[in-house]
């Protein structure tokens, strides 16, 4: 399954929303460096999807805010 993910590092506090089955804007606590922010999305993700981290891995945009993620059930 394909998540598409509007994401939001540095914000205050950290929540998921969902705009529709395959799209969600997720606010994170962690700076974008050296993956931080990347690797909060997949913990947020995996705990919503309720699958182990290894099983949500992004596939496209790593620098961007727009990223596609793969959740493998």
């Amino acid at each position: 399954m394909l998540i598409k993910v509007k994401a939001h590092p540095c914000s205050k506090e950290e929540k998921l929303i969902k705009k529709s089955d395959d799209s969600f804007e997720i606010f994170v606590k962690e700076k974008p460096v050296m993956g931080l922010a990347n690797k909060a999305i997949i913990k947020a993700l995996s705990t919503f999807f309720n699958v182990p981290e290894g099983k949500a891995r992004l596939i496209k945009g790593f620098r961007e805010s727009n990223k596609i993620f793969e959740i493998k059930n």
